[in-house]
């Protein structure tokens, strides 16, 4: 009997990586797409000996083949950090426009089920709170997030037109904040950011006051609701996160005491149209998806932080 075949698009990146893993451990047959601009080898190196792995190293916005079957599309290619898309803006929204219509093209020629990886940022600097999913945002589309948040609505429509004209099975996961193995170092996002700094010895950046929330989710968890939000017959989108909703200043004091560092914490200006607050209303992934978080975040950052000192004393970059 044929086995599944998956096909997943940013798969040498952070969260790409771990689904790639993730779909191997199922029995599946997996295709990882990437151009390595933001993605890196070293995330996917260790599958190289298995045989159901293959790594395809292309641009998702030119014609995309995929020779014989597929079962499922997943498409996660798109820089994801705010350093990543003010330093590739139209990248990014090419990604977004033309990488989802070859990868949606693709489906629908297969007779594939597609899922796509949109994000928490559809809902811009919000004037409700906590999110749900029936919230249309407070997007800035002409301001520098803009290229990001835009690209993914952009997506997210485009997904629901080849849902509802062509027939395609179609899944939309909204991921908010995520963290864990494989990030870099240098991405900007926070986790990262304040690890990298505790661990070098230097003061934490935060941000404005640092009263603006968010809500971190390990990456494990996350997975775990895409995995069971392709397998499920929901076609709308779902938010997937953990909606314990915390102040990046708590955070950042979190992050120096797991790791036991002397770093104080600095502050400067809050960038342009950062959001105030972020937390996921996870009701609809409960009811449909049994979907709960289950990594504490202490367990989790304990985690992230014992592969970047790995990482760190190989004398890899990361």
């Amino acid at each position: 009997m044929a086995s599944t075949r998956v096909l997943i698009t940013g798969g040498a990146g952070f969260l790409g990586s771990h689904l790639c893993e993730r779909f191997l451990a199922e029995g599946n047959e997996v295709i990882c797409m990437d151009n390595l601009v933001t993605g890196d080898l070293r995330n996917v190196e260790h599958l190289f000996d298995d045989p159901r792995f293959h790594f395809a190293h292309q641009d998702v916005t030119e014609f995309i083949h995929v020779p014989g079957k597929l079962d499922y599309v997943l498409h996660f290619a798109s820089p994801a950090s705010p350093i990543d898309y003010l330093e590739l803006p139209i990248q990014t929204l090419k990604v977004g426009s033309l990488g989802t219509h070859k990868a949606l093209g693709l489906a629908h020629a297969k007779g594939a089920r597609f899922l796509i990886a949109s994000t928490s940022e559809v809902y811009g600097d919000p004037l409700v709170h906590p999110q749900k999913e029936d919230y249309w945002g407070n997007v800035n589309p002409v301001g520098p997030r803009g290229v990001y948040d835009e690209a993914k609505r952009f997506a997210e429509a485009m997904t629901m037109g080849y849902q509802r004209y062509h027939g395609v099975q179609t899944r939309i996961v909204r991921i908010f904040n995520t963290y864990g193995p494989r990030m870099r170092l240098n991405d900007g996002r926070a986790l990262p950011a304040f690890m990298g700094q505790a661990l070098r010895g230097e003061d934490l950046t935060v941000f404005g006051d640092g009263s603006q929330t968010r809500s971190f989710c390990y990456v494990d968890d996350l997975v775990e609701g895409i995995y069971r939000l392709l397998m499920s017959d929901e076609p709308l989108p779902v938010n997937i996160g953990n909606p314990h909703e915390m102040t990046i200043l708590e955070f950042a004091k979190a992050v120096i005491d797991i790791t036991g560092s002397g770093s104080k914490i600095t502050h400067r200006p809050l960038p342009e149209d950062d959001p105030k607050v972020r937390q996921p209303d996870i009701t609809k992934a409960k009811s449909i998806l049994g979907w709960t978080p289950q990594v504490e975040l202490r367990d989790g950052l304990e985690r992230t932080l014992a592969y970047f000192k790995k990482r760190i004393e190989s004398g890899e970059s990361v």
